[in-house]
């Protein structure tokens, strides 16, 4: 790959619903400007994209991938993004770029799930977009009809470059004096119509639809010649940040200005080592120069920096502000960070990530592995921001947590694969809770004798019900029953009780306990006993208040269409939820605020996605605990009992 000035740099996002022919289109693109001899294809695993070992044995594309298309003279760098939804983020990463989008459209199938979350993404980024309807050549297929679906969905501004009036009055409404002109019924001439296209396209006022066939390779020049005249180019946008002070500032894009980098993708690649993909901002970029993190507020030195295309690779002297390389062996940088000049600190605002919904239990086979299993998810959460790994002291089960199955599969075999652990998924434990509904009076007396110093403490304790979360203790002794100095091993012993309650093991809260009489012995006494006669009247105590288990009740916020919102709704007293309101959302979705037991929320990001053909999403936060009804309760109970017994 020879240099390219800024001016001849593109960069091309591409969007899309699963099985669009995103991959191909590349493929296509290769081909023709000869840098492969033959068409490759997904199903036989050997495209330039979707080169990963899991990519090709699962079909599909699972990670962002750099492409880089030389063609007449312009450099187009694609980004091809996963269309499977379990994997936004890899969209995500790539629009914080400020690249110009290509939503694609199966012209067979026209407007899908796909089509749409992808609108949805670039609105949010306000990125020039353009519509490629591909496999036009299949049979039956109506080209002029999912352009007037575009039209109707997305809007008059979607417009075909052979629709010359509609063409001319959008590039009109760029430009004021185009506009004049236009209404004087002049003719653009094709400098005028060529600079109002480029600029209308990237205001997003106009978003052309362009036809082709990747396999039949119908229309891809002139998909390439489109982007090549009419994306914008890196230098037609600021880039916002702040500066040292926290000032909004914004950078230009200029090759000789102070080398500013963006780094949107961290990915520990199977040919290539752990890599970082670039944009250079600002500035021009070579090798051997050391930047600052402004976010770890430490220095990177950029030893190593190279073009990628799938996972061949290409040293260039320099790279210019606009274009965007890959990294080596950056040791404190991750996804959304800027690498800037130390004395002129300055910060990009970083990806604003899905927080993962989707959360499994997961063990090592073997046990040995447990911790090499734990680091190698971390290793993964650096390369994909939306997945994560949680650990649950309480109920000491490992989780690891996404968007969906497809994408938690995909970790647990890239885990397996990588590093050699086996994965098992295993049912995923609620934290319950204990409480008392009643009251008590009970002693606590621990007394021991074993030849020289016993053990002697005597506590008489009240228990019962507490607004406040943890134990609310106090004492109203009299007459020295219990010397004040063993009070502090009372409170002691039932705070340590409460991490274990008698019913099922779990911690138990809202307990108030007055220590109100007691007694003990001048010899034996000591703080131990005290502690020992506080867990014994504890456990009696509770046992004598009425227990009852409390479960987790989760907030619950879903974003649904109008059309789904009757199923949503029907569903939620299924997992024994409670619709509390609902709102009006963005892009016109209802806005449903429920609450819901957590332990029936475990396979909802499923289920919302099946309801409504993965049009919805969902947030969850804790709201509070509840008791569990009975007959929960007491399955509970017994599967704690049966679980003792076995030890």
């Amino acid at each position: 790959m020879k240099g390219y000035s800024t001016d001849k740099i593109r960069n091309i996002v591409i969007l899309g619903h699963g099985g669009v022919g995103k991959t191909t289109f590349l493929e296509a693109a290769l081909l023709n400007t000869k840098v492969i001899s033959r068409l490759g294809r997904v199903e036989d695993g050997n495209t330039v994209s979707d080169y990963d070992k899991m990519e090709i044995d699962k079909g599909y594309t699972i990670n962002q991938t750099l492409v880089p298309v030389e063609y007449k003279g312009t450099k187009l760098n694609f980004i091809d993004t996963p269309g499977f939804f379990d994997f936004a983020g890899e969209a995500i990463a790539a629009l914080s770029t400020g690249a110009t989008a290509i939503i694609m459209v199966d012209a067979s199938a026209g407007i899908q799930v796909g089509t749409e979350k992808a609108w949805n993404l670039v609105k949010k980024y306000n990125s020039p977009t353009f519509f490629v309807l591909n496999k036009t050549d299949k049979d039956n297929v109506d080209v002029g009809a999912v352009v007037e679906e575009l039209k109707d969905v997305f809007g008059p501004t979607c417009v075909t470059l052979d629709d010359k009036d509609a063409l001319d009055e959008a590039v009109a409404g760029a430009d004021e004096e185009l506009m004049e002109k236009f209404f004087e019924g002049e003719a653009f001439t094709d400098e005028e119509f060529a600079n109002g296209l480029a600029k209308g396209i990237s205001n997003g006022d106009i978003m052309p639809i362009l036809n082709m066939s990747s396999i039949k390779g119908d229309g891809v020049d002139e998909v390439l010649d489109s982007l090549c005249k009419y994306a914008p180019k890196p230098d037609a946008y600021l880039t916002p940040a702040k500066n040292d002070k926290g000032e909004d500032i914004e950078i230009k894009c200029d090759p000789n200005g102070d080398l500013v980098i963006y780094v949107f993708k961290m990915l520990a690649d199977p040919f290539l080592g752990r890599i970082s993909y670039a944009k250079i901002v600002s500035g021009t970029l070579k090798t051997g120069i050391e930047l600052y993190n402004h976010r770890t507020e430490k220095s990177e030195k950029l030893s190593s920096a190279f073009y990628v295309r799938g996972k061949s690779q290409e040293i260039p002297d320099t790279v210019p502000a606009g274009d965007i390389v890959a990294l080596g062996r950056l040791q404190n940088t991750k996804a959304g960070d800027t690498l800037c000049n130390k004395n002129k600190p300055v910060r990009i605002p970083g990806i604003e990530f899905p927080s993962p919904c989707y959360f499994v239990a997961v063990e090592a086979m073997d046990k040995n592995d447990e911790e090499k299993m734990g680091q190698g998810f971390i290793k993964l959460a650096e390369e994909d921001p939306t997945f994560a790994l949680v650990r649950n002291t309480e109920t000491r089960q490992t989780l690891i947590a996404g968007q969906g199955d497809m994408q938690l599969n995909i970790m647990q075999a890239k885990v397996k694969d990588r590093y050699k652990i086996s994965v098992k998924v295993v049912p995923q434990r609620i934290a319950y809770r204990e409480t008392i509904k009643g009251s008590s009076d009970v002693q606590g007396k621990h007394k021991k004798q074993s030849g020289g110093a016993g053990q002697y403490g005597d506590v008489r304790i009240r228990f019962s019900p507490s607004q406040e979360e943890g134990l609310e203790f106090s004492e109203e002794l009299f007459g020295g029953s219990v010397p004040k100095n063993y009070v502090p091993a009372v409170e002691k012993g039932l705070l340590e009780s409460m991490e274990k309650g008698p019913l099922a093991g779990c911690k138990v809260q809202n307990i108030k306990a007055v220590l109100y009489d007691g007694s003990y012995h001048e010899v034996d006494s000591n703080e131990v006993s005290f502690k020992v006669a506080a867990s014994i009247a504890f456990k009696k105590g509770i046992d004598e208040a009425k227990p009852c288990l409390l479960e987790p009740i989760m907030k619950v916020e879903i974003s649904v269409p109008n059309d789904f919102v009757g199923d949503v709704m029907g569903d939620l007293p299924n997992r024994r939820g409670v619709v509390m309101g609902m709102d009006q959302a963005e892009g016109g979705n209802q806005l449903l605020h429920a609450e819901v037991p957590q332990g029936e929320l475990f396979d909802y990001a499923i289920a919302l996605r099946s309801m409504t053909q993965a049009r919805g999403s969902f947030t969850v936060e804790f709201a509070r605990y509840d008791e569990l009804p009975r007959d929960r309760a007491e399955k509970v109970i017994a599967a704690y009992k049966a679980s003792q017994e076995e030890k």
